[in-house]
């Protein structure tokens, strides 16, 4: 198992949560994704290292940024 952590700006509220959730939740190998609204911090939970550029992309889909 592998845990990523990651910055994602933009989120304001419930909805935002979801939908990110979602959208990193399809990205192949991933087991659990969990979010934390106030800080923006996400804690990807994958079967193998993720490849950083999907993450950013699935984030991209959800109408997010990754941070830095």
């Amino acid at each position: 198992m592998s845990e990523n952590s990651y910055t994602v700006t933009g989120m304001t509220c419930e909805h935002c949560v979801a939908s990110v959730t979602e959208e990193i939740g399809e990205i192949d190998g991933v087991c659990d994704v969990r979010v934390d609204l106030p800080t923006g911090a996400v804690t990807v939970i994958s079967t193998a290292p993720l490849d950083e550029g999907r993450v950013r992309a699935a984030v991209a889909e959800a109408g997010y940024e990754l941070a830095g």
